[in-house]
């Protein structure tokens, strides 16, 4: 039931022949056109076939086991048929998240289109798919051949149509997901096999092939390493973009991105980077007005949204930002917004500008891991889009409840939750009463004593931390700006997060803060005496 060699060669062959195809102007390229859509209705067709069990398999069993439980397990065998049917012919996440045995049903068939798992199979080559241990192989479901052929990671691999089938499916149901979370036009993904900081420097690559010589990045701060990190692994010049303040959110300054863009000539920038998720008190950017100020200048918009899909209304102002502006890609996590484990990213882009996902598919050497492909794939499947939409909703329910919850033990605690509501997944909380005791270097213990007591993910900034990032020297270092007036504890509202972490994580602060209290209240008393005796 599964795909012979000759049909691979048979398939190959006719990949070629269209390939050969030169597409012209006017009717040659609207016959190519429709060359690729028969071609893909095809591969569609036998895709579907591929993965039912021969229905002659049931009539013989009929002969040795009664006919009526074999037309129960026919039904059952077919519902099950049915839901992968669904989702080859529909392309998206399955409406209601599939079972674990559905999964795993889907798999093991996908995993039997691969070459090192044909009953007859002869590997000579010098990479013929061998697991030598048995739990590496049951982790993969067999699928050792990753994703991607040397020339494009998003190329099919003669040798692994089920692999290739599944890494088609993933771009195409995390899309989905991206329009659910409210990218509407976004039109194409790529799910790369890399977390956050080599998917910017790839497509950084992407924007250079297209750009080549041009070295000058311009990038409003934000103070997370990763991001600045991606583009000096390239060799490049970042132009930072210092921040300014409005109330308690640190905001980038489009008047001076402008004013940078202008200064240096926009035909030698290489790119803007904008970033639509960071740590409170910072603001995600104005992603509309730096969007159409690269399209007024023709400057490419690299976009980091790297944990911004769980916030509905940062996808739409950035689905906005792609057809109102200029956008060439979004980058995000896979670990942060779809809960697997760290090691992917996907590569977005929109309105049809496409080109990014294309080059940067184009520029990776070699083939791939499959594996955080297949975590979110599997990942996906299991929620489905109603699944998907929940946990959205949840969230953004209990943005409002964390921040109602801790804001209450601020007000126990003499402090105050800070006005950040133009970041719509993290928070912060000042710190002005320790800092009084102690001064802003010191609250930085808090962050310790609360890790200490399994709170973990919560940040102390002091806003007078000197950093050095790829030589680059940072004054007021997690606060975004070097002057930023007051210490605060920064913690998120993640995809995921139920309400009694929220209450257990309020309950722990309000405890940690009592005893950070005596500590900075007993180290003022020891000043106060030394300074006496002195």
């Amino acid at each position: 039931s599964f795909p012979s060699s000759s049909w691979r060669r048979s398939h190959d062959a006719h990949r070629q022949s269209i390939a050969c195809k030169r597409p012209g102007r006017g009717r040659e390229r609207a016959e190519a056109a429709q060359s690729r859509a028969e071609q893909s209705r095809e591969e569609q067709r036998r895709a579907i076939q591929l993965v039912k069990m021969n229905s002659t398999n049931f009539e013989l069993a009929q002969g040795l086991i009664s006919s009526r439980y074999i037309r129960q397990a026919v039904e059952a065998r077919n519902k099950r048929d049915n839901l992968v049917k669904s989702l080859l012919s529909q392309r998206r996440m399955p409406e209601e998240g599939w079972d674990d045995q559905q999964i795993v049903f889907f798999l093991q068939n996908l995993s039997a289109m691969d070459s090192n798992n044909f009953v007859d199979n002869i590997g000579v080559g010098e990479r013929e798919g061998r697991i030598f241990n048995r739990l590496v192989a049951e982790r993969y479901y067999g699928m050792s051949h990753g994703v991607g052929r040397s020339g494009d990671l998003t190329a099919e691999q003669p040798k692994a149509a089920g692999s290739s089938l599944l890494g088609k499916l993933a771009n195409l149901m995390v899309m989905d997901a991206l329009k659910i979370a409210g990218m509407s036009n976004v039109s194409s993904c790529a799910v790369l096999p890399v977390a956050t900081g080599m998917a910017i420097t790839l497509s950084l690559m992407g924007i250079s092939s297209t750009r080549p010589g041009l070295k000058k990045v311009i990038w409003p701060r934000v103070d997370q390493k990763t991001c600045l990190k991606s583009l000096l692994a390239m060799g490049l010049t970042p132009i930072i973009i210092d921040n300014k303040l409005e109330g308690d959110e640190v905001v980038a300054d489009m008047d001076a991105i402008e004013q940078a863009i202008l200064e240096h000539g926009s035909d030698n920038i290489l790119t803007v980077i904008a970033t639509t998720s960071c740590f409170a008190p910072r603001r995600p950017e104005k992603i509309v007005a730096i969007a159409e100020l690269c399209k007024k200048h023709n400057v490419p918009l690299l976009v980091n949204n790297a944990y911004g899909c769980q916030s509905r209304e940062n996808m739409k102002n950035i689905s906005s930002a792609a057809h109102r502006g200029r956008i060439d890609g979004i980058v995000q996590s896979t670990d942060k917004n779809f809960m697997v484990p760290v090691g992917g990213a996907v590569l977005a882009t929109a309105n049809g500008n496409d080109d990014l996902v294309k080059a940067v598919a184009s520029l990776y050497p070699g083939r791939a891991s499959c594996s955080a492909v297949q975590d979110l794939f599997i990942t996906l499947l299991s929620m489905g889009r109603r699944g998907y939409e929940k946990l959205l909703e949840e969230r953004e329910g209990m943005l409002g409840y964390m921040c109602s919850k801790v804001g209450e033990v601020a007000q126990k605690h003499g402090e105050r939750m800070m006005n950040t509501s133009g970041n719509g997944i993290s928070l912060a909380m000042t710190l002005d009463s320790f800092v009084a005791l102690v001064g802003k270097a010191s609250v930085s213990q808090l962050g310790s004593m609360l890790f200490a007591r399994s709170c973990s993910g919560t940040r102390v900034v002091t806003c007078v931390k000197e950093e050095r990032v790829g030589g680059i020297a940072f004054h007021g270092y997690g606060a975004h700006m070097h002057d930023y007036p007051s210490a605060y504890l920064s913690f998120a509202c993640a995809i995921g997060i139920q309400r009694r972490e929220v209450d257990v994580f309020a309950e722990r602060l309000s405890k940690t803060l009592v005893e950070f209290r005596k500590k900075c209240e007993a180290a003022q008393k020891a000043k106060e005496a030394t300074q006496g005796e002195s």
